[in-house]
């Protein structure tokens, strides 16, 4: 990999990095965001709710967007809208302005996140190479985690809750800075820099009704809201019907009817729907049920990270030598051992040495390898043109299997739990987490169905972002 490849890929998982530490930070600031701002529980979710809403709903939109406008116009983009939706909220004086400057973040990553994942498609072929690159985003993943629960609780305690909003725009300016610099301007469906696309119009209906209805279900499943949720499964509906219909779709039919990428899609759901809540559980159990302080608990899951970033160069060579289908049924494998050895540990007199740090390091294996083959599997067959279609479809995916995986599992630890009562509330998790173990089942059994993508061809010629030639 030369030194300009290098420089793109540090970029791309750094901003990776980004996204999924200010989940964490926020997650940490909510209690002092409350009492600053006098806002209750109800009015603190939706400070995290209104995040998740606008990011999930506009993911599939920005790939496709990406795919039109530009990868790097549309990246640096969204990076200068986090940066100054972050800043709107590090000035806010109310919740409703947290809540709002909240959303905008929401678009702004979205757009960020779609964007980097098909830049990251075009500047590494199928093979190893996208592998390794892969890898690299799955361990960034891991560590954005747990380095924002550190962050979050060291920046609250010493400079409090706005300081962590003023982090997103510093880090999410200097990236956009780097972006210009290290990303070539052009992209598959453009010309040189700065030139409109070329023969291709966009599905404004299909636009609408798919982010409206993403962003109901998504309203829906963060908020327990029926109405809402069937009033998305119906835009939804109305969404397949439009891209039948449409000359140029948002989604072309032909692109769902590939095996591969379905069952792609849904693994990296599935995985998601058991990872993303077991971060949460077991840092509430670490504190409520063991006494550990915030930052403590963020601390508790620093070994998983530390075995998901030591894992996940190696899980390119993994596939190489055991095959795509092999090491995804091997990561969904562990995922299930590990949920299934961290539920039956769990004890309300235990340690964090007895009970978490044993199944915590199998599952920071499990993520890469879960991680890398359902992404690898979800984009081998997008042409370039596709690129941002398939990144938005397979974050779209991990994002709603993260925010169903998290209301289905603490609806379960909730509906058994007592908090004064440690036992109760252990037994809660444990109910939680066996749940979560299903989905890991589930995914398991549908792995040994996935079969090796055929890759489109590339077009010959040499205009890929970021092509040093």
């Amino acid at each position: 990999m030369n030194r300009s490849l290098r420089g793109a890929l540090a970029l791309l998982a750094a901003t990776q990095l980004l996204l999924i530490m200010d989940t964490a930070i926020i997650n940490v600031a909510l209690p002092s965001i409350g009492a600053d701002l006098g806002s209750g529980s109800a009015g603190l979710s939706w400070v995290a709710n209104a995040y998740l809403i606008t990011f999930g709903g506009l993911l599939l939109l920005g790939g496709r967007t990406a795919d039109l406008v530009g990868h790097r116009r549309l990246f640096v983009a969204g990076l200068v809208l986090l940066a100054a939706a972050s800043a709107a909220g590090g000035v806010a004086r109310s919740a409703g302005a947290l809540v709002a400057a909240r959303a905008a973040q929401g678009v702004g990553a979205a757009f960020a996140a779609a964007a980097a994942f098909a830049l990251l498609l075009l500047l590494f072929p199928d093979g190893p190479a996208r592998h390794k690159a892969l890898g690299a985003f799955a361990a960034m993943g891991g560590l954005g985690g747990v380095l924002g629960t550190v962050l979050g609780g060291v920046l609250t305690d010493l400079l409090g809750w706005r300081s962590t909003f003023w982090l997103n725009v510093a880090v999410a300016a200097l990236l956009g800075a780097l972006a210009l610099r290290l990303l070539d301007g052009r992209s598959p469906a453009h010309g040189p820099p700065g030139t409109p696309g070329t023969g291709r119009g966009f599905d404004l209906l299909g636009a609408l009704t798919v982010t409206g209805g993403l962003g109901l279900v998504a309203y829906a499943l963060v908020g327990r809201s029926l109405p809402a949720g069937a009033a998305g499964v119906v835009l939804l509906a109305a969404f397949a019907v439009v891209e039948t219909r449409a000359a140029r779709p948002l989604v072309p039919p032909a692109v769902l009817r590939r095996p591969a990428l379905r069952l792609a899609n849904c693994l990296g759901a599935l995985a998601q729907m058991a990872l993303f809540p077991m971060f949460f559980l077991v840092s509430l159990y670490l504190q409520s049920v063991l006494d550990h302080s915030p930052l403590a608990g963020g601390l508790g899951l620093l070994p998983l990270s530390v075995v998901v970033v030591a894992t996940a160069p190696q899980t390119g060579r993994v596939i190489a030598r055991l095959g795509l289908r092999a090491t995804a049924a091997l990561g969904f494998g562990l995922l299930l051992a590990g949920m299934v050895w961290l539920a039956l540990v769990l004890s309300a007199d235990g340690t964090f040495f007895t009970t978490v740090l044993a199944p915590s390091l199998l599952l920071g294996a499990a993520l890469p390898l879960v991680m890398v083959t359902t992404n690898v599997a979800a984009t081998a067959e997008a042409s370039l043109e596709e690129t941002g279609l398939a990144s938005g479809l397979i974050n779209t995916s991990q994002q709603f299997g993260s925010v169903l995986g998290l209301a289905v599992l603490v609806a379960v630890a909730t509906s058994r739990t007592d908090a004064a009562d440690p036992a109760t509330a252990t037994a809660g998790f444990q109910a939680a987490l066996l749940t979560g173990a299903a989905f890991a089942a589930v995914a398991a059994l549908l792995s040994v169905r996935l079969g090796p993508p055929a890759p489109v061809p590339a077009p010959p010629r040499q205009d890929r972002v970021g092509d040093p030639r």
